[in-house]
């Protein structure tokens, strides 16, 4: 059996780029940027200027460093810009980068994307994967767990006495709307056996569970439904059990400082740089399908108000 993870650090993957008030580093990203150049990068041609692009570590760093690397050529044609893709350590990490200015546009999930946006005034949502409008979680149990289907929310009961796991711990779709959810059934942590667990990535969930390590836990639906098509789960170990009602989950937030470090209006040509993303075009059908979307979509803040609620109500959000 696979042994249960224990938490990620909290230490800040990122690494500050380009503005004064970055210090030292900013002469690191300079020549970062010239050596990309000197290599046939892929950033704009004579542009000193640099986009650093990041997202919460949902999945395997390896899946995550394709969507960007794809992503990134794409982003640097359109706006004129180099664009780099900076990892980070956790989900904490990636709000923290965003909020101190070193990362200036992130693929967040939905509770981590409130919490950037409300520790960063002036930052913006600017787009959502089409499949985020009405998103889902997916329960999932090992064979042998004795856990049987569940066709509606209040039979989510059923979890109690067993082991389980999240995913992160300030995951959207990993643990705070199943719980949301949970919580809806009567179902509370202390319910199940022994401490439930919290693996990190979604992948790992289902690792964790089909090991049978953990009896059931929960991960986004798209990370579940592409892992299954492409023959990665072992069906005869590990099966769903319940998916969600909706939520709005994944988007795209952007730093104020663009404005000025980028120039005026950046936001803007960034966000029409997402939407107009094509699936009819061969090499942006590339880039969407590394996504698992269809398009992506514009946004507005009060689309994340349940998750907010939610948020607040299970302590992830203060004022």
């Amino acid at each position: 059996m696979l042994d249960e993870p224990r938490p990620a650090g909290r230490t800040v993957g990122a690494v500050a780029r380009r503005h004064p008030r970055r210090g030292l580093a900013t002469c690191a990203a300079l020549a970062s940027t010239f050596l990309l150049a000197a290599c046939g990068g892929g950033g704009a041609e004579g542009s000193d200027d640099v986009l650093t692009v990041g997202a919460i570590p949902d999945q395997d760093p390896q899946v995550l460093q394709r969507q960007f690397d794809s992503l990134s050529g794409y982003l640097s044609e359109e706006l004129g810009v180099d664009v780099e893709y900076q990892p980070v350590t956790d989900y904490t990490a990636a709000v923290t980068a965003f909020r101190n200015g070193d990362i200036d546009l992130v693929f967040f999930g939905g509770l981590t994307g409130v919490q950037a946006r409300l520790q960063v005034p002036g930052a913006k949502a600017i787009a959502q994967r089409d499949i985020d409008a009405e998103f889902h979680s997916v329960f999932i149990a090992n064979e042998d767990s004795g856990i049987r289907p569940i066709d509606r929310v209040e039979g989510l009961d059923a979890l109690g006495g067993h082991t389980f796991t999240f995913g992160s711990d300030v995951s959207t779709s990993g643990r705070l709307m199943p719980q949301f959810f949970l919580d809806k059934a009567g179902v509370t942590l202390e319910d199940f056996e022994g401490e439930p667990g919290f693996s990190g990535s979604h992948d790992r969930t289902i690792k964790l569970v089909e090991a049978g390590t953990y009896d059931a836990g929960v991960l986004n639906e798209a990370v579940w439904d592409e892992r299954r098509k492409a023959g990665e789960v072992d069906s005869a170990r590990v099966r769903e059990v319940f998916r969600t009602p909706p939520y709005n989950d994944y988007h795209w937030v952007i730093h104020p400082s663009v404005e000025e470090d980028l120039g005026a209006g950046f936001t803007q040509k960034a966000q029409d740089a997402l939407l107009g993303l094509d699936k009819a075009r061969p090499e942006q059908a590339k880039i969407l399908d590394l996504f698992e979307a269809g398009a992506f979509i514009e946004t507005d803040p009060d689309d994340y108000r349940r998750v907010e609620e939610a948020g607040r109500e299970a302590g992830l959000i203060s004022d």
